[in-house]
């Protein structure tokens, strides 16, 4: 096993550098850039669009001669190449013994813009130190943005995993057991229904009817904690958090728990159906320790093999629209902005991170196939 383990945690190297050198080389060719975005807000545009496709010049300030105006001609070329050296796609070279800033206007110094594969190449080597550097446009580490913005990502990924889990996997074998019964149809209709809900309808369908939108005012509208939440006592500050937490993670979770409990359901009925349950039950075993004692470890197999994608999905995606709805800044909206804004150290950082800990997370899971099933041997199987 250890063998096995040491492979897996060898693969996850190239695995990591071929998902950044995909999501790199894409970004080359993807219209925009930081540099159009700076440009678009000195226009008051307050995105690239309108500067990619030619906008309107005379929009944002105006000081009364638009000929005067920064934004209306573009960046001035000495502000450009200050940023482009910040950013990291261009260095200084300047003579041997310069000492002074260098500039476009410095005879002893010479822009050099960097190539797009050695921009890859310096980003991967500061990543391997978990350098992620420093967001274009917020001037805050990437690793700083990251830790801000994880709170609301944990609260809405872990809480809405765990919450389908158990109503998943209990709901899933009483329907096993009960196939093609009464309980069965009518679980199976609401389940359904539940999963055809669109999650912004749902989100704002709890705001109308519990946040004091048209009904009843009894849960907060926006945030995860009160004012004043440090000063609360340890339980009451347990209570305030759960009160915030209930109504994004009702949302979010109202259609995660369909596949997972039709895919528990399938898996028991599977099992059931074996040779080795008709023996157990010739033994006169009760149902009940037929089906937990023999059919759950084999039949939670595939449940199981399924948890790290459910976790890292909800986890790291985020829910943009669950969080904007209910105003959680979270990693969903932090993702969203970046690749609007074209942040590329935000969006480089935070899947380099993701992808590294989502490939961990599926090691963790092959050792927990054996945990519940120690006949599993992915030495052998190697």
């Amino acid at each position: 096993m250890g063998a096995y383990i040491l492979r897996r945690l060898l693969l996850v190297i190239p695995t990591l550098f071929g998902i950044m050198v995909i999501n790199f080389a894409l970004t080359q060719f993807v219209p925009g850039g930081p540099f159009d975005q700076i440009e678009a807000r000195l226009e008051g545009d307050g995105d690239s669009v309108q500067a990619i496709g030619g906008g309107s010049g005379d929009a944002g300030i105006d000081n009364g001669e638009q000929g005067d105006y920064v934004g209306a001609r573009g960046l001035p070329p000495e502000f450009r190449a200050k940023l482009e050296v910040e950013f990291g796609f261009a260095r200084w070279n300047c003579a041997e013994g310069f000492t002074g800033t260098p500039s476009l206007n410095t005879p002893e110094c010479t822009k050099e813009m960097i190539s797009a594969p050695e921009r890859f190449l310096i980003m991967m080597g500061k990543f391997i130190r978990f350098d992620f550097g420093e967001s274009y446009f917020r001037s805050e580490s990437v690793l700083a943005l990251v830790a801000e913005k994880l709170p609301v990502s944990i609260t809405l990924g872990l809480w809405s995993t765990l919450i389908a889990y158990m109503i998943s996997i209990p709901l899933g074998i009483a329907k096993a057991v009960r196939d093609g019964s009464a309980f069965d149809r009518w679980t199976s209709a609401v389940i359904i229904a539940a999963y055809s809900i669109p999650g912004l309808l749902f989100a704002i369908l709890l705001l109308v009817l519990f946040a004091g939108g048209s009904y009843w005012k009894i849960f907060p509208l926006r945030g995860l904690t009160s004012d004043g939440f440090e000063s609360m006592s340890f339980l009451q500050q347990i209570g305030d958090y759960l009160w915030h937490i209930a109504l994004p993670v009702t949302a979010y979770t109202i259609s995660s728990f369909a596949t997972l409990t039709l895919l528990t359901k399938n898996s028991f009925l599977e099992e059931i159906k074996k040779q080795y349950v008709m023996t157990a039950r010739s033994k006169g075993l009760s149902e009940r320790r037929v089906l937990y004692g023999h059919v759950f470890r084999n039949a939670m197999l595939i449940v199981i093999a399924g948890f790290p994608g459910l976790f890292v999905s909800v986890f790291f995606g985020g829910s943009i629209i669950i969080e904007k709805v209910f105003s959680l800044d979270g990693l969903g909206l932090l993702g969203y902005r970046a690749v609007v804004e074209r942040d590329f150290p935000v969006i480089f950082g935070t899947l380099f991170a993701f992808g590294l800990v989502g490939l961990v997370i599926g090691i963790l899971s092959d050792l927990m196939y054996v945990l519940i099933d120690p006949r599993i041997d992915f030495e052998r199987r190697g």
